[in-house]
């Protein structure tokens, strides 16, 4: 099902979540700080990173870094602090998801198991997600056979909400991997782009699918059920 890398300085929470991932099929290896964590992803195919960010010789914060720098895996933060300011760093820094202390082991399997769903997704040329269907060949928008062409970056940026629902984005990740390390527009050229989605998908009759505002955050597509 995948290797998962659980880098946290706690011993009993780490055996805790390797406990619960084995046990539903995923492979564990173990780190108890930043550093170690790092040698592992050198030597080691991983998937997704499970992250403490309180850690000892290389934190959680200094790992992100460095990992985004030369991988392209999901992570998620697990943290003992809840403040917003402090997941919208984790955001910022690439984080994808989040859990704060203490949590439920099966909520862990749970997110761990959409976050590789969802990453697996995003390296499609297609996605379909409730009643829109994307397709990143024709630059294409369709909502139930009702098809609209989108622009460049306008389609990037519903692609990229499309592959990885209820995920939030800041307007800093959407400037960084749609636009690129080296933009230096007005970073609300995002909003007036989300602007534009929303008025697609009300002129295509999209229903169950929405873009958010996540205040203090950024964005994120969400699907009703």
């Amino acid at each position: 099902m995948g290797k998962i890398l659980v880098a946290d300085d706690d011993l009993s929470i780490r055996k805790l979540m390797k406990a619960y991932l084995q046990q539903e099929g995923f492979s564990v290896v173990e780190a108890e700080n930043g550093q170690e964590a790092m040698d592992l992803l050198t030597n080691v195919q991983i998937d997704l990173v499970v992250l403490d960010i309180m850690m000892p010789v290389v934190d959680g914060w200094e790992f992100i870094q460095d990992m985004k720098k030369t991988h392209d895996i999901p992570v998620i933060m697990v943290t003992a602090v809840g403040e917003v300011s402090q997941r919208l760093k984790g955001f910022q820094l690439g984080t994808d998801d989040y859990l704060v202390k203490p949590f439920d082991p099966m909520e862990l399997v749970a997110r761990v198991k959409a976050l590789l769903k969802r990453y697996r997704i995003e390296h499609n040329d297609f996605v379909q997600v409730g009643d829109i269907t994307v397709d990143r060949k024709t630059f294409e928008l369709k909502v139930n056979g009702k098809g609209s062409i989108v622009p460049p970056k306008e389609f990037e940026l519903l692609f990229k909400l499309a592959s990885h629902p209820g995920h939030i984005f800041t307007r800093v990740q959407l400037i960084e991997q749609i636009w690129g390390l080296d933009y230096e527009g007005d970073i609300r050229t995002v909003d007036v782009h989300i602007k534009r989605l929303r008025e697609r998908l009300e002129n295509l009759c999209a229903k169950s699918v929405t873009i958010t505002t996540m205040r203090n955050l950024g964005y994120r597509l969400e699907v009703e059920a």
